[in-house]
């Protein structure tokens, strides 16, 4: 089986969660992601992993796995390049 999705890029900001996912741009707000993700701190949330099938993304100071599909079926698409340079860029798998 090949990739699931194609992550580009992940970012985070204390409102919410912005995400490149085959070629698209999209963000997300906590609220909107999970109960734990909202309850979180800020360096918690950007203590995350991506899936290498590119399914999920896993927040492993905090337990929790979301699936990408039905993440982006509650996000907004970004339509500015103002909501996509909100935050700091996050590496994947890499401690903030």
């Amino acid at each position: 089986m090949g990739k699931m999705h194609d992550v580009g890029s992940v970012r985070v900001d204390n409102a919410f969660l912005y995400l490149t996912v085959d070629g698209r741009s999209y963000r997300i707000s906590w609220d909107s992601c999970s109960s734990r993700l909202a309850k979180a701190t800020l360096r918690q949330r950007k203590r995350l992993e991506i899936s290498p099938s590119g399914y999920g993304i896993h927040w492993p100071e905090i337990d929790e796995d979301l699936a990408i599909t039905p993440l982006l079926q509650r996000a907004e698409i970004a339509v500015t390049e103002e909501q996509l340079v909100v935050s700091q860029p996050i590496s994947a798998g890499t401690p903030a």
